[in-house]
């Protein structure tokens, strides 16, 4: 792909990872790969035999706890949960465990926990990012559990950052548009275009969701958000 060949937004998404420092580019690849070591570590912790847990099913708890909620707190919130959860928690313990999200998205993770606990029961793990994603439904959320567990679907995780380095300006997430079905596919077409030329001028590898976390940690920094 050349560069006459990429939309004007895509152009943006390129000229934002070429302001990347060599740090910030190396962040951006560990992102989500780091994401995935979190929930092993939580998994690993927490798994029981009367409640089993999975690496898919706590990276589905975490991206259900992250609307409006910071990364940090967002994993507090998670092992919390999984801790009640794990240590035989019913429904409502479960429910007041405090957390920065809202009081829908936890009910979400419950709902993710109990469902994929009886697929893990009935022999059926296989199932359970099948559930999890069901579950989700949320564009953004679900975008957030791919690029999590399964970098190959090629996802990108479409925020108000995201739109923010795609549309060319920092905008505040009140100036950021409602983003319809037809506008986040046009947004993640345009990562994917950026990526692959990104990696045939580089002779890179990156995923499309490796830019988009390269050029996140970038505009962070660029704009002290």
């Amino acid at each position: 792909m050349t560069y006459a060949q990429l939309s004007v937004n895509a152009r943006e998404i390129v000229a934002k990872f070429q302001l990347a420092t060599s740090q910030e580019v190396q962040l951006g690849v560990d992102w989500y790969r780091s994401a995935l070591n979190i929930a092993g570590r939580i998994q690993s912790k927490y798994h029981t035999t009367e409640r089993p847990l999975t690496v898919e099913l706590v990276a589905g708890v975490i991206a259900a706890l992250s609307p409006n909620n910071r990364w940090e707190r967002n994993i507090i919130d998670a092992e919390a949960i999984i801790k009640c959860w794990s240590a035989g928690g019913t429904d409502e313990d479960i429910l007041a465990v405090p957390c920065c999200t809202y009081k829908k998205m936890q009910e979400k993770a419950l709902t993710i926990l109990k469902t994929a606990n009886s697929h893990l029961h009935s022999g059926y793990p296989e199932l359970v990012g099948e559930a999890t994603r069901f579950w989700l439904k949320g564009p953004k959320i679900t975008e957030f559990f791919n690029c999590i567990t399964n970098p190959l679907l090629n996802d990108v995780c479409i925020d108000g950052h995201a739109y923010s380095v795609w549309f060319g300006q920092r905008l505040t997430m009140k100036e950021v548009p409602p983003i319809g079905k037809k506008l986040r596919q046009q947004i993640k077409t345009d990562y994917v275009d950026a990526c692959t030329f990104i990696n045939e001028e580089l002779n890179e590898s990156f995923t499309p969701a490796d830019i988009q976390a390269i050029t996140w940690v970038t505009h962070k920094r660029i704009h002290n958000v």
